[in-house]
């Protein structure tokens, strides 16, 4: 596999959301605008990209027996430089996605990656393979905040579109529309994958 193939398997053919179904709890929750979508994702990616390149330069050093709690260290490591960041630079942002910065250490698709990539290929690799499914993360939650956003808030990253009082089905902001939202992207998605295939 090349790559560009390693880079461009996470943003459509293997998105973590819409495809491989993984990190399904941080989706639902903060998912409910387009801001909070793309802040979790920009988050993520960071980690990814992060423990990625470390745990594939550390792979030859790392005893099978403590795989894991090694990894979960390296993740975690980064999870804390990110949500210390967002607290001092975005403080708005992090307190919007509260619990769901640090609950990053235990994604499943951070400890996924550096177990099936990371942990098995090379720096380059591991980093590409980080970045895509990072961006392949975020672009789904930024897809999916704003469905919500729209359909429930009539507003897109905040901003109005269509003026004061718009019709609106709140049902979308609340837990059962993300729900509804990401089962029909994921129905959407599943229909363009397969003709693509």
């Amino acid at each position: 596999m090349n790559n560009l193939q390693v880079f461009t398997r996470g943003l459509i053919k293997e998105n973590p959301i819409f495809v491989l179904l993984l990190g399904m709890c941080p989706t639902l929750a903060v998912s409910s605008s387009a801001f909070n979508g793309l802040g979790m994702g920009l988050a993520a990616t960071f980690v990814l990209i992060c423990s990625n390149v470390v745990i594939a330069l550390l792979k030859n050093l790392i005893p099978d027996k403590v795989r894991i709690p090694a990894f979960i260290v390296v993740i975690a490591a980064f999870v804390t430089i990110v949500d210390l960041s967002m607290q001092a630079f975005t403080p708005a942002l992090s307190e919007s996605l509260g619990v769901f910065i640090p609950l990053i250490v235990v994604n499943c698709i951070i400890l996924a990656r550096a177990e099936a990539f990371a942990s098995k290929n090379g720096v380059l690799g591991s980093l590409l393979d980080g970045l895509g499914m990072g961006l392949g993360f975020a672009i789904a939650l930024t897809i999916l905040g704003g469905i919500r956003e729209i359909l429930g808030d009539g507003k897109f990253f905040g901003i109005p579109l269509f003026g004061e009082n718009p019709t609106t089905v709140l049902l979308f902001i609340l837990p059962p529309g993300a729900f509804i939202a990401l089962g029909l992207v994921i129905a959407f998605v599943n229909k363009f994958v397969k003709k693509t295939a």
